[in-house]
């Protein structure tokens, strides 16, 4: 991969943080208006389990940004592009798809297999 698609792909992947830490602050300003002590039990329910959705919304799009940010790190590194498993380039399509790949199409094909397999 040159430095060019290196470069291409990094952006990509700092744009997609930034647009997932606008949601984080969003929520916070949306869960500190909107949590009033509201008198009907139904809608004091209601509002509690919208909440409970954003978070857990929100704690996926955490880990997502820790992946991001590590997928930045291997770019950095210049191990950006290559499996884990086999070492072959995982390839630019695939990449653009989920730029946080770490396994090439094979590999994750395989491990999805086994993981059915396991579970059930």
């Amino acid at each position: 991969m040159n430095a060019s698609q290196l470069e291409h792909f990094k952006l990509i992947l700092q744009a997609w943080k930034r647009e997932l830490m606008q949601e984080v602050d969003r929520t916070v300003h949306h869960m500190q208006d909107e949590s009033a002590n509201l008198p009907d039990p139904n809608d004091r329910a209601t509002q509690e389990e919208e909440f409970s959705l954003e978070l857990r919304t929100r704690d996926r799009e955490r880990k997502l940004i820790k992946k991001i940010d590590q997928t930045i790190d291997r770019i950095e590194k210049d191990d950006y592009g290559f499996c884990d498993d086999c070492g072959v380039e995982i390839g630019i399509r695939r990449l653009e798809a989920r730029p946080t790949a770490t396994l090439c199409i094979d590999c994750k094909s395989l491990a999805e297999i086994k993981e059915k397999q396991i579970v059930g």
